[in-house]
């Protein structure tokens, strides 16, 4: 069964959007943040950072081989994984309160996806035009020679964004000036060539390409901020009360015939989302408050007063129609629901903070040996087998020195060495196995098991740590 050509089908095919350039407050601060955030992205794999002979001079290194992260003059081993846990949960809190304060200022301003987008579409307008030209090459059915020209070096720049792009990420996994060396002489990893290929693609397909369709379609958040919200958020909207009807006065009507809004389309046409901000809040809106510089500006030319289109809260609408004074901005940011993330989120960080500068720059885990649980000598002296990771964070070679307390009669003896003390390479980790004796008829060597605790001392600066543990014997 086939439906007529002039049924409707299931879906509409997508119209791209073309923006059209706005000059105004909000868009010289995406400007801003646009060149802030794509600096930091592009630059920070190539800011150096001296650590010493044994460790590499890259300020932020996700160093997958050694299983660490480098942050400048942080450094996070494995097993201090919470540090990264507590960064995500900073996020989302984060995300959270800017949310519940001012909307989707995340999305409009600093998302991935809005800044990759916003360059994708200056570069676009730069070798096209603006709004109006791109809209007639891209109705242009003819492919003449000024159109494949201008396609041709819109879809080359786009490429090299995205190289750019996929490139800067792998830098951040490794010495950035060596894997550039090594890309250039087709000597990289195939793992890193494999990366740039995909974060080129979907650099240019999520920016690119399907541009508004990730926020509406792909991401998840549109359909979460309605429960971060509530009547008192700050978010883009129209003061419908102000600019009904719309249209523009004739001569032989009144002044109060229309409203301030003269059916322009001006909101609508530098939007990235292709939507109408007079309908009301739409999923689709991700505040970035294009439509705000738009309107103003058209009301400076007709003489009106700016914020038809504004920074609105649903609780100020009633003031507003009744033409009351609105409730002070600091009212609608600090309240009991933007109070709560921020002490959270602030909870949080004081909690890493404080852990940061508490951990030990040396550590340790114990493992005892289970095959056997424990051994009879020949003289009857029991003896225990623990494995011993001894952790040196420092930039230097240092000597630890084990010792166990507990039983008086227990003693410690060292696999490879006559001393008690190792000496562990700078900023590794070294698996020593240390063996622990009960004499016989001892307590611990009569007892099915006995706890003691193993301490291990920095020699150097007298830094010590210790595990606690169980020596298992034999039963009388």
């Amino acid at each position: 069964m086939s439906t007529s050509d002039n049924e409707p089908g299931l879906y509409a095919a997508r119209e791209p959007i073309f923006p059209k350039r706005v000059k105004g407050t909000f868009r010289n601060l995406k400007w801003i943040i646009m060149a802030v955030t794509l600096g930091i992205y592009y630059l920070t794999p190539w800011i150096r950072w001296d650590r010493g002979p044994s460790l590499p001079d890259q300020a932020v290194l996700l160093d997958l081989g050694n299983r660490r992260f480098f942050f400048f003059m942080i450094e996070i081993w494995p097993h201090e994984f919470y540090f990264v846990a507590g960064l995500l949960v900073m996020a989302g809190l984060g995300l959270f309160l800017f949310t519940s304060a001012l909307g989707r200022v995340w999305c409009g301003y600093t998302c991935p996806q809005t800044v990759w987008t916003d360059l994708f579409i200056l570069v676009e307008r730069w070798i096209e035009g603006d709004r109006n030209a791109r809209l007639r090459l891209h109705r242009q059915k003819k492919w003449d020679l000024r159109k494949v020209r201008l396609r041709l070096t819109k879809y080359l720049s786009w490429i090299l964004i995205a190289l750019a792009t996929g490139g800067a990420w792998v830098f951040y996994f490794t010495d950035a000036p060596t894997l550039l060396v090594d890309l250039i002489n087709g000597t990289a990893h195939p793992v890193a060539y494999t990366t740039i290929a995909v974060m080129t693609f979907t650099t240019i397909f999520f920016g690119a390409i399907a541009r508004e369709q990730i926020c509406i379609y792909a991401c998840p958040w549109p359909r979460i901020q309605a429960a971060m919200m509530d009547e008192d958020t700050l978010t883009v909207g129209y003061r419908e009360w102000r600019g009904e009807p719309r249209g523009k006065a004739r001569k032989d009507e009144p002044e109060d015939a229309h409203g301030d809004c003269i059916n322009c389309m001006a909101c609508v046409n530098v939007c990235p989302m292709g939507i109408d901000i007079r309908d009301g809040q739409q999923l689709e809106c991700i505040t970035c408050a294009l439509c705000i510089d738009a309107c103003d500006d058209i009301m400076d030319k007709i003489g009106k007063p700016r914020g038809l289109i504004d920074y609105l809260a649903l609780s100020d609408e009633e003031n507003e129609r009744s033409g009351t004074e609105p409730k002070n901005i600091w009212k609608h940011i600090l309240r009991p629901r933007t109070i709560m993330y921020t002490s959270l989120w602030s909870l949080v960080g004081v909690a890493l903070v404080v852990a940061l500068f508490m951990r030990s720059e040396i550590d340790l885990t114990v493992a005892p040996v289970r095959n056997p649980t424990f051994v009879t000598l020949s003289d009857g002296t029991i003896r225990n087998t623990y494995e011993v990771r001894l952790r040196n964070k420092h930039g230097e070679d240092r000597p630890f020195r084990i010792s166990i307390k507990g039983d008086p009669s227990l003693r410690v003896s060292l696999e490879g060495t006559p001393y008690e003390t190792v000496t562990v390479p700078a900023d590794t980790m070294k698996l020593q196995r240390v063996y622990v004796l009960a004499p016989r008829n001892s307590a611990p060597a009569t007892s099915q098991s006995s706890g003691f605790r193993i301490w291990v001392e920095d020699a150097s600066n007298g830094d010590r740590v210790y595990k606690d543990t169980v020596f298992n014997g034999k039963v009388k």
